[in-house]
């Protein structure tokens, strides 16, 4: 029999002709699919001579996206068996889970969830085989007939960046195929148009997955198109696996900011304002002035200066610094100012739009421009806690973390380009180092690249921009994660990607790198020859915006921040109501030390007291009782419970003291 050559992960190989991947890993339950050639296919795909093959195992982030597009699949075909006139949508692979949409009659129900689970428990343990079969055009048409989604997306296969987020998993620009689910005795028991690939079988899937929830959403994501019902689940190698996501996610709402906001009485978002647009209480305030003034103190340290520029400006601004043209959706609509009539009513002063702004970095460059500078000032570091304003869509508006009006700890850099490759050294250290002191320490970075079709400038500026990022990116010996397309219109950026105690990653500082908009100010120093010449700007966000970071913040401490951010660091719970007095001369003391107290003088038992100070996470409980006072002491409640007890007032204030000073969590 003829052979063919291949490399299987990266060596040579000898195979008979005809072999399939199956042939290729039996015994390996663990790989489920093949790479060949870089592209993904079912493993019972016939090898061919000179192909380099690859094992793609389960646990793999492409294994994952099979087993989940998998299990959409079984889900589609569970909502068909109970609900023959379902019609189908699409149902890609997502993070940590997969979707299916459906055009059926009334919305699904948590009842209908479990139903659905049980009938893709049926299909997964009969061991369905997933079978690839190219079609025609017309043939697939014909057999989508009763499917009008699915013959939409035949009708884009051409162009399949029409097909909206998700439904490059059903057309593209090849072929289409067809995947048929069949029983061991060769029966086709369900069939849907996909690209695939696969899992060999439905069996594969396991007890690993659940569906998670259901909601509306507008078919190819356009208001213009149908309402239809989407069906949320997830899937994981195994039951472990999968228990142990239901875990993080449990945990993950306990530590929802906005319920945690709510119960700590921190912000709200009251409907009389609007959507997005938070207040602060006065201990969230508290916490949020404390964050401040520590990055305010840093700053002045580390030689920036501070300004302030309004909220508002003339359009002209932002059609200069190109946001009008690039960034014009996600602003708000325009106020139209300033014209003026006479008594008969004819326009005697045209009026002007005004808008709100969406970023700070054009008034800053108008305060760079607003004299002569020398290349003796440079860098020029300016910072501002500056308020900006996003016209973020309803949907994708989420408590703190995605609001609609929010604080930018803003700083513009302006410096030569000699200078600029130690000042983004220096920079990215600062960052970082200004992050662990919040309690953050588990980082890596994001090279956000130029997007051809939104943006400015010359290819070798950006080549320049976006190299001179990547190498102090990696010098700094972090993980450093590619983001194609993704830089503003006017430069790359790093981003600073920092997990939470759950593992949960978040964005944090951003660094951009920008020739394009001092060329757009006209922006220039003279340099030490007396020429002019342009400056570098750097653009830098430390925590994207103070309301995010709270949020974060919120999240990671699950509202037990640390003594140095709690809004109330001590509380004085008496025993009875006659040791207040001494309580308050503690207090006085810690108050002078710059402590916040409270004293608990409540009609409330001292266990009830106890109880609520816990729940509302203060970090120290000072209970005194007769015998604390005869010893000029208190006791130490901690808030997981534990207790120190007869501490000297003196120690107890300098313990204290020390646990603000060196940022501590108790």
């Amino acid at each position: 029999m003829a052979e063919l050559a291949i490399t299987l992960d990266g060596n040579p190989r000898s195979l008979e002709e005809g072999t399939t991947g199956t042939d290729l890993f039996e015994g390996r339950k663990e790989v489920v699919a093949l790479r060949i050639d870089g592209e993904l296919r079912d493993l019972a795909t016939r090898l061919a001579d000179g192909q380099a093959v690859e094992a793609v195992e389960i646990s793999s982030p492409d294994g994952l996206a099979i087993l989940r597009h998998s299990a959409a699949h079984v889900l589609a075909q569970a909502v068909q068996r109970i609900n023959p006139e379902a019609k189908l949508g699409i149902g890609p692979p997502i993070t940590d889970g997969f979707y299916y949409d459906f055009d059926v009659a009334e919305p699904f129900t948590p009842e209908d969830l479990k139903a659905l689970e049980k009938e893709m428990g049926r299909i997964v343990r009969e061991g369905q085989a997933f079978v690839r079969r190219e079609i025609s055009d017309d043939d697939a048409r014909a057999e989508e007939a009763s499917e009008p989604y699915k013959l939409e997306l035949i009708g884009l296969k051409s162009n399949a960046g029409e097909a909206a987020e998700g439904a490059s998993v059903e057309v593209g620009d090849g072929g289409l195929t067809m995947y048929d689910n069949v029983r061991r005795g060769g029966e086709v028991a369900w069939t849907d148009l996909c690209r695939g690939p696969h899992l060999p079988s439905t069996k594969l899937i396991g007890n690993g997955f659940a569906l998670t929830r259901s909601a509306a959403a507008y078919w190819r994501g356009s208001e213009k198109n149908p309402m239809l019902q989407r069906v949320y689940g997830t899937a994981w190698p195994s039951k472990e696996e999968l228990k142990a996501y239901q875990e993080r996610i449990a945990e993950a709402e306990r530590r929802d900011h906005r319920r945690l906001g709510s119960e700590l009485d921190l912000f709200s978002f009251p409907d009389e304002i609007g959507s997005g647009l938070a207040v602060f209480h006065p201990k969230g305030a508290m916490i949020r002035m404390e964050m401040e003034d520590y990055s305010r103190k840093r700053h002045v340290e580390t030689g920036y200066s501070f300004v302030n520029t309004p909220h508002i400006t003339k359009g002209q601004l932002f059609e200069t610094s190109g946001h009008l043209d690039w960034y014009r959706e996600g602003m708000y609509p325009p106020m139209h100012m300033d014209e003026e009539r006479d008594a008969e009513g004819n326009v005697t002063k045209q009026g002007q739009d005004y808008y709100l702004k969406p970023m700070n970095c054009p008034m800053h460059n108008l305060i760079f421009r607003s004299r002569g500078r020398s290349y003796r000032e440079l860098p020029l570091r300016l910072f501002e806690f500056g308020t900006v304003y996003r016209n973020e869509k309803s949907g994708v508006v989420h408590g703190l973390t995605r609001a609609r009006g929010f604080t930018q700890d803003d700083a513009h850099i302006y410096c030569t380009r000699e200078q600029m490759r130690d000042e983004l050294t220096n920079l990215l250290t600062f960052v970082l180092d200004l992050l662990k002191d919040y309690g953050l320490d588990d980082f890596y970075l994001e090279l956000s690249t130029r997007n051809p079709e939104k943006s400015v400038g010359d290819d070798a500026t950006w080549e320049e921009a976006t190299e001179t990022l990547r190498e102090v990116a990696t010098a700094s010996g972090l993980e450093l994660v590619p983001d194609p397309g993704g830089a503003a219109f006017y430069g790359p950026k790093i981003s600073v990607q920092a997990r939470d105690a759950i593992g949960r990653t978040w964005q944090m500082s951003t660094i951009q790198l920008d020739f394009n908009l001092p060329e757009r100010f006209d922006l220039e120093y003279t340099a030490a020859d007396g020429t002019r010449q342009r400056p570098v700007m750097i653009h830098r966000a430390l925590f994207g915006s103070i309301e995010r970071f709270f949020g974060v913040l919120l999240e990671h401490y699950a509202g037990a921040f640390p003594v140095w951010l709690a809004p109330v660091q001590a509380v004085g719970i008496p025993v009875a109501s006659e040791y207040v007095p001494y309580l308050e001369d503690v207090a006085a003391k810690l108050r002078a030390r710059g402590v916040r107290i409270e004293i608990d003088d409540s009609d409330d038992r001292m266990p009830k007291k106890i109880r609520n100070h816990t729940k509302a996470k203060v970090p120290f409980q000072l209970i005194a009782g007769g015998e604390d006072m005869d010893k000029g002491a208190v006791s130490f409640r901690m808030r997981d419970g534990s207790q120190d007890n007869g501490i000297p007032v003196d120690e107890a204030v300098e313990r204290i003291v020390a646990a603000i000073r060196d940022k501590v969590q108790v």
